[in-house]
C-alpha cells in the first residue's frame, strides 16, 4: 500500500531538486556575466539572486517572512545600483525566486487578500529592478517580459488555488454530510439504550413482587445500560459538535456485513468474507462496528463503481496483537490490541470511460470516519497487484 506513497515522495523530491539546479543556474548565469564586466555594485544581482534560492528552499516555513526580506532586498539594490551610475541587469536567479514564489503565495497565503497583495508587491519590485538597465528602450522591453512571465505564475497560483478551495469545499461537504447522517442515527442509538433500560426496569418491576432478592442484578444491568448509552452518546454527540471532525453511526452488526456481502455476491464479482476468532458484537464498541460496516460498504461500491473488471474480492475482519506499522515511514500509531479490516480486489480492469469522470470523495468520508474514532485508513496497491483498503482501530490501548 505504499508504493503510491513512495511514488508521490519521491516525485515531490526530484521536482524540489530539479527547481533547485535550474535556479543554481541561473545564479551561475548572474555571476558570469557580473564577472566579464565587474563593477562596484554589480556583484548586489548575485546577493539577491542567493536570497532568491533560500526563499524558495525555506518557503514552506517562511513564505510571508523571506518574500518581504527579498522584496526590501531587491528595492535597496536597485536603489543602489542605479544611484551608483553602474550597468546592470534584474537578477535572473532573482526574477525566477521571485516568480515562483509568486505562485506559491497565491496558493498558499492566507487570507487571499494578503496573497494578492504580495503578488502585487512582487510585480511592483520586479518592474523597480528593470531600472537597473541604463538604456531606457532596453528597460522597457525587458519589463515587458518580467511581466508576461509574472502574469503567467500569478495565473498558475490563483489556478491551483481556486482547485485546492474546491477540493476543500468538496471535503467539507462530505464531512457535514456524515455529521448529518450521524444526527439522523442518533435517535435509534438513544432508542436502543432507552428502550433496553425500560424493559429492564419494567422486569425488574415484576421481580420484585416474587423475588425481592433478584432486584439487585437487575437494577445493576440497568445501571450499566445507562452507562454505555451515556458513553456512546457523549463521544458521538462529541463529533456532531466538532467543525473538524467527521461523523460516527451507530446500529451495525456483524450479522448486518454479512448479509451486505451476500447481496454484494449475489451480483458479482464474489466476496470472501472471513471474520476472525475473538470478533462479536459485544468485543466491539457500536460506533466503531458500524463504522466498520461503513468502510467495508464503501470499499464493495468502490469496486463495482471504479472497477467493474474485478475478478474476486476478499475481505477479513480480525484481531491483532499490535497495529500494522505506517508501510512508508514505519510509525507505529499506538499500543495494544487492534481491530483491522481489510478489503481487497483482484484481477480488475478499469473502465476508461470510468477514468475519465474522475474519483469522488469516498475515501475522504472513510477516512474522516475512521480518524474521527482514533483509527486509521490506508488505501493502495498491493505489492500482489491488488487494490486494498485497510481500517483498523485501537481495542484495548495500553497505557505507555
Amino acid at each position: 500500500m505504499g508504493e503510491n506513497s513512495r511514488l508521490v515522495y519521491w516525485v515531490k523530491r526530484l521536482s524540489e531538486i530539479a527547481l533547485i539546479g535550474w535556479l543554481l543556474l541561473l545564479l551561475l548565469i548572474d555571476v558570469l556575466l557580473w564577472a566579464s564586466a565587474p563593477d562596484g555594485v554589480g556583484w548586489l544581482t548575485s546577493v539577491c539572486g542567493g536570497l532568491g534560492i533560500a526563499a524558495v528552499l525555506r518557503r514552506r516555513r517562511h513564505r510571508v517572512s523571506d518574500l518581504r526580506v527579498l522584496l526590501v532586498v531587491s528595492v535597496l539594490a536597485t536603489l543602489i545600483i542605479g544611484s551608483s551610475g553602474a550597468d546592470g541587469t534584474p537578477g535572473l536567479a532573482e526574477t525566477g525566486a521571485l516568480l515562483i514564489l509568486v505562485v506559491g503565495g497565491l496558493r498558499s497565503i492566507e487570507p487571499v487578500r494578503r496573497a494578492s497583495l504580495f503578488a502585487l508587491a512582487t510585480m511592483v519590485v520586479l518592474e523597480i529592478s528593470c531600472a537597473r538597465i541604463p538604456e531606457a528602450s532596453a528597460g522597457v522591453a525587458v519589463g515587458f517580459l518580467i511581466f508576461v512571465g509574472w502574469s503567467f505564475a500569478a495565473g498558475t497560483g490563483a489556478y491551483l488555488r481556486f482547485q485546492m478551495e474546491r477540493r476543500r469545499e468538496a471535503v467539507d461537504s462530505v464531512r457535514r454530510a456524515e455529521r448529518l447522517e450521524l444526527a439522523r442515527e442518533l435517535h435509534d442509538l438513544v432508542a436502543h439504550h432507552i428502550t433496553g433500560i425500560v424493559v429492564q426496569a419494567q422486569a425488574a418491576k415484576v421481580v420484585a413482587e416474587q423475588k425481592p432478592e433478584a432486584v439487585v442484578p437487575s437494577l445493576e444491568a440497568i445501571a450499566g445500560a445507562g452507562a454505555d448509552a451515556l458513553t456512546s452518546m457523549r463521544r458521538l454527540v462529541g463529533v456532531l459538535r466538532a467543525q473538524d471532525q467527521a461523523a460516527r453511526s451507530p446500529g451495525s452488526t456483524l450479522m448486518d456485513m454479512r448479509t451486505m456481502v451476500e447481496r454484494f455476491s449475489s451480483a458479482g464479482p464474489q466476496v470472501a468474507f472471513e471474520i476472525g476468532q475473538g470478533i462479536t458484537d459485544d468485543t466491539v464498541a457500536p460506533e466503531v462496528m458500524t463504522t466498520l460496516h461503513r468502510v467495508l460498504q464503501e470499499s464493495l461500491t468502490n469496486v463495482r463503481r471504479h472497477a467493474p473488471g474485478t475478478g474476486w474480492i476478499e475481505a477479513d475482519l480480525k484481531l491483532a496483537d499490535r497495529p500494522d506499522p505506517d508501510p512508508w515511514s514505519g510509525h507505529v500509531p499506538w499500543t495494544g490490541t487492534t481491530v483491522r479490516l481489510k478489503v481487497r480486489n483482484y484481477g480488475s480492469v478499469t473502465d476508461a470511460r470510468i477514468s475519465r469522470l474522475g474519483g469522488g470523495f469516498g475515501l475522504v468520508g472513510m477516512a474522516e470516519r475512521v480518524e474521527a474514532l482514533g483509527g486509521r485508513l490506508l488505501a493502495g496497491p498491493t505489492r500482489s497487484g491488488a487494490w486494498e483498503v485497510m481500517a483498523e482501530f485501537p481495542l484495548r490501548p495500553e497505557t505507555p
